[in-house]
């Protein structure tokens, strides 16, 4: 990966882009009388890291994120979650060159969709609940930092960007329901190959805890 400049234009749309999505949310949320609110959290991220065909050695790297949810019931005890966040993932590497040991970290950020489907489990003043969905997810800034220097992440395809900017995976957790305020965990397969170059490879995998608080009926 190479020394690259910012890109505020790109970053300025995917903002846009958020507040738009946030604004529409909150809209249909409203109209249909559903529940909707803030969440924030924590990531611990793991990112691959393979180059011609040798891998390294990816070390947690701990990050957050926050946002608005909404929550729509559908049948039953069965309710859709979509949310919208900006989330922080990565990694940290350590590579071993004998007397030296060189690290490295590549921590992105990304304006994130994740479409949960989860079923309750009434259990009088606590629900319990299980939930599954994809999520997709779009590089907006972040930065590559060493011993030495750190400069921010370009997105794209080539030897001249560090990263592709689009990624989807699945999600899986579980959590309870305290009368509109919601615990959960979960966890994000990544799969997409997030490397710029064709005979790399870089995917993410994310533990998240999340709080949030849901107003509404």
């Amino acid at each position: 990966m190479s020394r690259l400049t910012e890109i505020p234009s790109s970053m300025k749309k995917s903002l846009t882009l958020l507040f738009v999505c946030c604004f529409l949310l909150v809209a249909a949320s409203l109209q249909a009388q559903m529940k909707f609110g803030p969440v924030a959290g924590l990531n611990m991220s793991k990112m691959t890291l393979k180059s011609s065909g040798v891998g390294f050695d990816p070390k947690t790297l701990v990050g957050f994120h926050f946002g608005v949810m909404a929550e729509f019931p559908l049948s039953g005890g069965l309710v859709l979650q979509p949310a919208i966040l900006y989330s922080g993932k990565g990694s940290s590497y350590e590579f071993d060159f004998g007397e030296e040991v060189y690290e490295l970290k590549i921590a992105p950020a990304f304006i994130e969709v994740p479409v949960y489907a989860a079923y309750k489990f009434d259990l009088g003043s606590v629900k319990m609940f299980v939930k599954a969905g994809p999520y997709f997810a779009y590089g907006i800034s972040g930065q590559v930092s060493d011993d030495e220097e750190s400069y921010d992440i370009c997105y794209g395809e080539g030897e001249d960007c560090d990263m592709k900017p689009f990624d989807f995976g699945l999600g899986f957790g579980a959590g309870v329901d305290l009368n509109g305020f919601i615990i959960s965990l979960q966890y994000e397969l990544g799969l997409m190959n997030l490397a710029p170059v064709d005979d790399a490879e870089m995917k993410i995998n994310v533990f998240g805890f999340s709080l949030a608080y849901l107003f509404g009926k």
